[in-house]
């Protein structure tokens, strides 16, 4: 929020233009065209945004038709559990949630899959979603973990039990938490850990690393829990999103505002 290393006070990330870009496209389209996301995603991708993470970046630039790209990209690299599906979840994760569990870890595992060939960021994605669309009831999110986790992959359901469980502390990761498991560990352990939207989402930040990609899931999480009031309005007022490749488009807190209140009608 001061600024510094070339971006502006207040100016958002990829994570969030690429959330953007996410909740725009349900709202235009009326519901889940995961070509239509793609065709966003790549265009975004093709204006050159100031920060894009690597493997996005790969898939989207490689030319492929949008439902073998990433597929195509992890047969090759074998890497592919980044949190980069993680890091733009939130718009989708409020606009499925009135359609319960399965529909809502379902669509996350699809949106996820338009960049990520690694079913692990699949289900990380799966589980954000769930815990977003359990804090929108009113429920306490944390609470919701045994069940979540419970509707994983079996595959993957032991390295997110470890991350998720009450005893974890990012100081135990095994990986950077630039990867999916590592960064929806340490969100959940801001929220865990803290009493206050703004408290989270400083202990997110205070983590290091990918700070604003963790900060991000983080106030996901926190805000649907919290709720839109306890977002300080000092980061509110410089708050803008621009969207390379969509004209000279800046969505600031009034337009963002709307976006969220059409995403959860």
């Amino acid at each position: 929020m001061c600024g510094g290393g070339g971006w502006d006070p207040g100016e958002a990330t990829d994570d969030t233009q690429m959330a953007v870009l996410v909740g725009e496209s349900l709202l235009e389209c009326g519901g889940l065209e995961l070509p239509d996301v793609f065709r966003r995603f790549r265009r975004w991708a093709a204006s050159e945004p100031k920060d894009i993470g690597l493997q996005t970046e790969a898939v989207l630039d490689s030319g492929d038709p949008w439902d073998l790209a990433a597929a195509l990209h992890f047969q090759v690299s074998q890497r592919a559990a980044g949190n980069g599906a993680l890091m733009r979840a939130a718009t989708s994760a409020v606009y499925f949630a009135p359609h319960g569990r399965d529909t809502t870890m379902d669509a996350a595992r699809r949106l996820s899959a338009l960049t990520h060939g690694d079913a692990a960021a699949w289900e990380g994605t799966a589980v954000l979603h769930e815990l977003i669309r359990v804090a929108l009831t009113g429920a306490d999110p944390l609470t919701a973990l045994p069940d979540t986790l419970a509707a994983l992959r079996p595959d993957h359901r032991p390295r997110y039990a470890t991350v998720l469980a009450p005893d974890w502390h990012p100081d135990l990761a095994t990986e950077f938490n630039g990867a999916v498991w590592p960064c929806l560990g340490s969100a959940v352990w801001a929220l865990r850990t803290t009493t206050s939207y703004e408290d989270a989402v400083r202990a997110a930040i205070d983590l290091g690393g990918d700070t604003d990609t963790v900060a991000a899931v983080t106030g996901a999480l926190a805000g649907a829990v919290y709720g839109i009031t306890a977002i300080p309005e000092r980061w509110t007022t410089p708050l803008h999103v621009p969207l390379p490749g969509f004209g000279e488009r800046v969505l600031r807190t009034p337009e963002l505002t709307e976006l969220a209140t059409r995403l959860n009608t």
